[in-house]
């Protein structure tokens, strides 16, 4: 994993967002874990008030839930929650894909080409703190090529608490490098224009994805919350 990023003077909650992000993808904020501030505080080199409003930034995304008495704390969900979230987002990827291959634009279509190569040399390296943050831009590339911005906000509200998941389904070596392969046929297919191609291999790449998921949880690699009785 890389070291996190140096945080600038400009915008400092902004900055401060971005590096709490990477810690919960990354899995160096636990699931369930409450946020520490002055850990945070420590190891970010910041105050509490740009820590704070970072803080609120990411739970309105969904990355972190704001508990009475308890304050901050990873999004830590039941496995109900992973079937029903991914099932969802398989739809607005799909919706996504379909309306880019229709609108996306010579300029868009080629920032996401060279993203999706320094990807490839994310993979090659086995970088994956960058190979995911890269897949991510890819996928937010894609939706925004949809020129939908209802569509663009249910997105990024509902992919947020599962992004953690996400960046750990590429820790096996075999299912890493088949979605790297999805990525390839996603490419050619928004080249070709391919609405129907987009939406079938969409909705295969999140399908993979929460298989990869549930296998995960299921031999005891990942924790969730139990659900409430």
């Amino acid at each position: 994993m890389t070291d996190l990023p140096e945080i600038s003077r400009l915008s400092l909650h902004d900055q401060v967002a971005v590096r709490l992000r990477t810690l919960l993808i990354e899995g160096r904020i636990a699931p369930g874990a409450k946020l520490n501030e002055r850990e945070l505080t420590a190891l970010l080199q910041v105050s509490r008030t740009p820590l704070r409003e970072a803080i609120k930034l990411i739970a309105a995304e969904g990355l972190v839930d704001l508990l009475p008495n308890r304050g901050a704390v990873a999004v830590k969900l039941t496995e109900a929650d992973i079937l029903n979230t991914f099932e969802v987002l398989a739809g607005l990827e799909a919706m996504s894909g379909e309306l880019a291959a229709q609108r996306i634009t010579d300029a868009e279509l080629a920032e996401i080409s060279a993203m999706h190569f320094e990807m490839l040399a994310a993979f090659t390296r086995r970088d994956l703190s960058n190979y995911y943050r890269l897949n991510s831009a890819v996928h937010a590339a894609i939706n925004q090529a949809a020129k939908n911005p209802v569509l663009t906000r249910t997105y990024q509200s509902i992919n947020a608490r599962v992004q953690s998941l996400r960046f750990r389904t590429n820790l096996n070596e075999a299912k890493w490098k088949h979605a790297m392969q999805e990525h390839e046929q996603m490419v050619q297919a928004l080249g070709r224009h391919d609405g129907a191609a987009m939406r079938k291999l969409l909705v295969q790449h999140l399908v993979n994805k929460r298989t990869a998921v549930m296998e995960q949880l299921h031999a005891g690699e990942l924790q969730v919350q139990s659900a409430p009785e």
